[in-house]
């Protein structure tokens, strides 16, 4: 059975927990700047702290730690501490030339963690999805206010940079490709494109996951979207599910999810933040705040995949199991093309 006819199955069957926040789980270690460079970087020209994916190489310990935290909450999809490893933004730091090397160590990691806990318990199935980010560059806005035609980054060199960090993942193992936190559909369809294209090119049958995220109370993405629209601009792509992550609680997500529940006629994700970020950038909603505003999305039938985005902890995650499986999931609609 392929990993995708494993996913159809389960999806089919009940609701798919997906991990929390790495970078919150991270940030409670108040590592230095010596930690994130460990021995092998410690003379590297450029400051390191916040790079949390390098600590695929110079802590992978604590990677480990946190995934294994979030498979024994009940996550059923743990996604790779990838979600910078890509040659755009990790220019920021001047590590572009361990892009693949990052990709590579923490599918790696993540698989072991899986492995483990499959062997601990035979019936449990975790699978390890490659998180692929945004990169900090959008192809379809411009950067100058003053120069609107000029873009920071072109579509192609977005599917060049896409395409070093997706085969970094393969080879490391990752069981999905998780395109995650558009807020410009040209930048995830740059991505669409370099997946679809390596696994034409490899004979390749591993499944997508897209989500996307609205960025403030207009109901749109950053390059202008509804969330309807959004699905629209990516539903020829071959993708397993379809959802929303970050940027907003889960009060604030429910109506966009519901209406990618109504029109989208694959599964549908969504991993919101633990609410809104107070005045310091942190997370206040507890496990059973979070839990009772998912309610509505579990009682409505809205979603096939679950799970926490920013300031979302393995406590979050298993209180959202917990609950969780006391539901079946949304079923997909049959969708009906008529000619005009």
């Amino acid at each position: 059975m392929t990993t995708t006819e494993q996913l159809e199955k389960i999806l089919s069957q009940r609701i798919m927990i997906i991990d929390g926040a790495m970078g919150t789980m991270i940030q409670k270690h108040k590592l230095s700047e010596e930690d994130f460079r460990g021995e092998r970087f410690a003379s590297h020209a450029m400051p390191q702290r916040g790079n949390n994916d390098l600590l695929n190489i110079t802590a992978p310990h604590l990677i480990k730690e946190i995934h294994s935290l979030f498979i024994n909450a009940g996550a059923d999809i743990i996604e790779t501490n990838t979600f910078n490893s890509n040659r755009i933004s990790m220019a920021d730091y001047g590590m572009e030339e361990v892009v693949t090397e990052l990709n590579i160590a923490a599918a790696q990691i993540a698989k072991d963690c899986a492995n483990i806990a499959m062997l601990e318990n035979p019936e449990k199935k975790v699978f390890v999805a490659g998180a692929i980010g945004p990169t900090n560059k959008t192809a379809s806005l411009s950067p100058d206010v003053n120069n609107p035609g000029y873009r920071a980054v072109s579509f192609q060199d977005l599917v060049q940079n896409y395409t070093e960090q997706i085969e970094a993942l393969i080879i490391g193992g990752v069981d999905i490709l998780l395109v995650e936190t558009v807020f410009d559909t040209l930048n995830c369809k740059a991505a669409l494109f370099a997946i679809n294209s390596i696994k034409e090119e490899k004979n390749l049958d591993i499944p997508v996951m897209v989500s996307g995220t609205i960025t403030d109370a207009s109901g749109r993405t950053l390059s202008g979207q509804t969330s309807e629209a959004f699905w629209i601009s990516v539903s020829h792509a071959n993708i397993i599910s379809i959802g929303l992550n970050c940027a907003l609680g889960a009060k604030q997500m429910a109506s966009y999810i519901a209406e990618l529940s109504n029109k989208a006629w694959v599964y549908v994700s969504a991993y919101p933040n633990a609410g809104l970020p107070n005045e310091f950038g942190a997370y206040d909603e507890t496990p059973e705040m979070m839990g009772s505003q998912l309610q509505e999305f579990l009682d409505n039938k809205w979603v096939n995949i679950l799970g926490g985005c920013c300031g979302t902890t393995p406590e979050h995650i298993a209180y959202i199991a917990n609950i969780a499986k006391k539901y079946t999931p949304r079923q997909r609609p049959s969708i009906h093309f008529k000619n005009k």
